[in-house]
């Protein structure tokens, strides 16, 4: 996972942005029970997820850079000249008739 966040890192300017990054992507891929802002910057160890959320607010990146950086690293850890990558939307429905939302849930 280091040389993918080393590849991505390359889409920030500056270090700052770069650490909160890595940071967060641990953070969603770590051991969290929630997956939220506040859970994942005491994770990673700040005070509070400010700066997180500025990361994903305010900060200059591309997303699409990154989803190419994403996809090239896959590739070249599981591709294969003949593979095929097959994605399936797999939901499950939800149990009860009083939640709020009780309809088909995709994971």
């Amino acid at each position: 996972m280091e040389s993918l966040l080393l590849r991505v890192g390359e889409r920030f300017g500056r270090v700052e942005p770069r650490r909160r990054m890595r940071d967060c992507v641990r953070g969603l891929l770590g051991p969290v029970g929630r997956k939220n802002s506040w859970q994942i910057a005491e994770y990673a160890g700040h005070n509070s997820p400010h700066g997180l959320q500025r990361l994903l607010s305010w900060c200059q990146w591309d997303p699409d850079e990154i989803r190419d950086d994403l996809q090239d690293y896959v590739a070249e850890r599981l591709g294969q000249p003949d593979g095929v990558l097959i994605v399936d939307d797999t939901g499950y429905s939800k149990k009860g008739t009083v939640s709020a939302g009780v309809q088909r849930q995709y994971l």
